[in-house]
């Protein structure tokens, strides 16, 4: 037996989503290993490494110095952007190993493997004692992340990500470009002396906000960021900074009787500097004309190159109906307060307007979204709803076939009510085409690409839309359920944190924390988070059953039994069979998870897209079974 003791740089790499690769397609799994390998030997060798061994798609090498350890990182991670076929964490620790027959043992591995674990994809981790012997090396940067508890490791290791040159070649780019040609439009303020009129300054900002979200060469900021800003004084640099714009669109309205009084102002963010401003002393019939007018004059002000259609769909007016263009905006406020009272309001003001103006196509979208958000803050079924829904849908689009949120909500009909995955892509394409700005599409399209198992594609779908909205939670959460359906914990976790400094009250953003907690195994934690996510919500239902399945992971069967053998399919209401198909999968018993499962999808349940990947559904994946529920749900 050769043994000798020294000390060395450890590095682990590991393939990014290889494990729900593994279970969706064997064969392009084992094609990607190969690559890996073919890229990762040369270049360990190139830079005096020991290739030590591979561990299923991770890679264990050892160098004599850090330097080298690092270069071969950075080279390892360019070689990998370069080909674009997968994505690769590496971690890197120094410390005092033992080499014996060709393996390597001690707390050095350990670490590197810990810090391999948390690395962000195509990022490079490393240790403090790595960073301490690079840190004046030419060609490699690096910036402190965090100060982690790794396990089975006694003390806090301090761990560094590694710039690489071309993230800082990136950076020194958008520094000197900024961010380009992109605008926020804030919530004009209300001068009437009449409260109510406060729909009317809101709905005036949000329509100039979706004229001008048409546009491919103008990045708009989204309303639920833009509208944050509602009634604070803010620095208009740090409302830059934080939507990443470099203009801001700000004005006020007065209203009385007839007559409006809007001035409006389009201010750099970096130097507080007026662009541009104007006031309108107008007839209320003026106010199509008004809203015209503006998005020209930022346009053109911003240099912002009009293609051929976009003129018309800067101009596109839906309704010459002014008493029903005031209803859709008084829908729209109320809609936007996404809760029951306000989505009821919101349907009749809807409803109104098409009194009014039955070929309204926006108000009919308008109420296909109402429709839409009621299955999910009401307690009406989303099978009650969906007939209204598409009906409206349909009504809209007939009318204008080119408004492109009709699309998206057309999409996401036909993802979670029809299940018909090939159209839905196919509306959410047409969707984000005609409104390329407009975040809910890019949100809604990253599920579909996630429900059907493109992690990659996903992940960058779903970061254009926090992009355009970064401070809506929802969308931010459902970034993190991303990552976490993924297999990717840690940064579900992160991204989840994230989210609660938006708002620690929003219930589901503890939901995932408490799934991301569970995988991780850290029970108490998703003990916890389950209970705030049960206390936001009030559905004791829901929480039991979610608690039942955190308790059978974690092998106290006979307490999850006890809180499931009391629910009944009157409990239930037809709201979570597959809930309880969770909890049987936890307890190993298939027959009873697949019973749950059968009953969900005669339920029609819209949370079964997300079968195909759910880690939670891990172990019944190899029954044929599960294959046939996969196909019915046409995954």
């Amino acid at each position: 037996m050769q043994q000798s003791r020294q000390l060395a740089a450890i590095m682990f790499t590991d393939i990014v989503g290889y494990t729900a690769l593994m279970g969706n397609d064997e064969q392009k799994a084992f094609e990607l290993l190969k690559k890996n390998r073919d890229i990762q030997k040369p270049i360990i060798e190139q830079f005096n490494g020991r290739w030590i061994k591979e561990l299923g798609d991770g890679i264990l090498a050892s160098f004599n110095t850090v330097t080298d350890a690092v270069h071969a990182a950075i080279k390892i991670q360019e070689i990998c952007k370069q080909t674009n076929d997968f994505l690769l964490r590496i971690g890197i620790h120094q410390g005092e190993v033992v080499f014996e027959n060709e393996d390597v043992f001690g707390d050095a591995v350990n670490i590197a493997s810990r810090i391999q674990a948390i690395a962000m994809p195509g990022g490079i981790y490393i240790s403090e004692s790595v960073r301490n012997n690079v840190f004046n090396k030419q060609n490699i940067a690096t910036q402190f992340v965090e100060q982690e508890i790794l396990k089975n490791v006694k003390e806090p290791v301090r761990i560094y990500k590694v710039i690489t040159d071309s993230e800082i070649s990136n950076s020194k780019e958008q520094l000197k470009s900024g961010p380009g040609k992109s605008i926020a439009v804030l919530p004009f303020v209300n001068m009437s002396n009449d409260p109510g009129q406060e729909y009317f300054s809101d709905g005036m900002a949000e329509e100039i906000l979706n004229s001008l979200s048409h546009l491919k060469d103008l990045k708009v900021a989204g309303r639920t960021s833009s509208f944050q800003f509602k009634g604070k004084n803010m620095d208009l640099r740090e409302v830059g900074e934080k939507l990443g714009v470099s203009t801001v669109l700000e004005g006020s309205i007065r209203r009385q009787g007839n007559r409006l009084r809007i001035i409006t102002q389009l201010i750099n963010v970096e130097d507080g500097f007026h662009i541009w401003s104007e006031r309108y002393d107008r007839e209320m019939e003026d106010i199509f004309a008004i809203q015209d007018e503006i998005a020209f004059a930022i346009t053109e002000k911003l240099k912002v190159t009009l293609l051929e259609n976009d003129r018309e769909l800067i101009t596109k007016t839906h309704t010459q109906n002014t008493e029903a263009y005031h209803l859709y905006l008084q829908g729209r406020y109320f809609w936007n307060r996404r809760n029951e009272e306000g989505l009821k309001a919101a349907s009749r003001f809807f409803e109104k307007a098409l009194q009014k103006d039955p070929d309204y196509a926006l108000a009919w979208a308008g109420l296909a979204d109402t429709y839409s958000l009621m299955g999910e803050y009401t307690n009406i079924s989303r099978r009650e709803l969906f007939p209204k829904q598409m009906d409206a849908v349909n009504r809209a689009l007939k009318i204008d076939p080119n408004l492109g949120e009709a699309h998206i909500s057309m999409a996401t009909s036909l993802m979670l009510n029809d299940w018909d995955w090939e159209n839905s892509e196919k509306e959410f394409k047409i969707g984000i085409k005609m409104s390329p700005n407009y975040a809910t599409g890019h949100h809604w399209y990253a599920e579909w690409l996630l429900f059907t198992g493109n992690f990659n594609e996903a992940i960058r779908e779903i970061s254009i839309a926090v992009e355009l909205d970064p401070v809506s939670q929802g969308i931010l959460k459902d970034k993190g359920i991303c990552y976490y359906y993924n297999r990717q914990y840690d940064e579900a976790i992160d991204i989840a944190m994230q989210t609660i400094d938006l708002d620690p009250d929003f219930a589901p953003v503890h939901r995932l924390l408490s799934l991301s907690y569970q995988a991780k195994g850290l029970f108490e934690k998703a003990i916890s988070e389950n209970e705030c996510w049960g206390e936001l919500t009030g559905n004791k239902v829901k929480t039991d059953v979610a608690l039942a399945s955190i308790y059978a992971a974690a092998g106290k069967k006979e307490e999850a039994r006890k809180i499931i053998q009391n629910l009944t399919d009157v409990d239930l209401s037809g709201n979570d069979y597959r809930g309880m198909a969770v909890v049987y999968a936890a307890l190993a018993e298939s027959e009873k998870a697949f019973e749950w499962l059968e009953k969900s999808w005669e339920m029609h349940e819209e949370s079964l897209c997300s079968l195909k990947v759910d880690p939670k559904f891990d172990a019944l994946r190899n029954d044929p079974r599960f294959d046939v529920l996969l196909k019915k749900i046409g995954l």
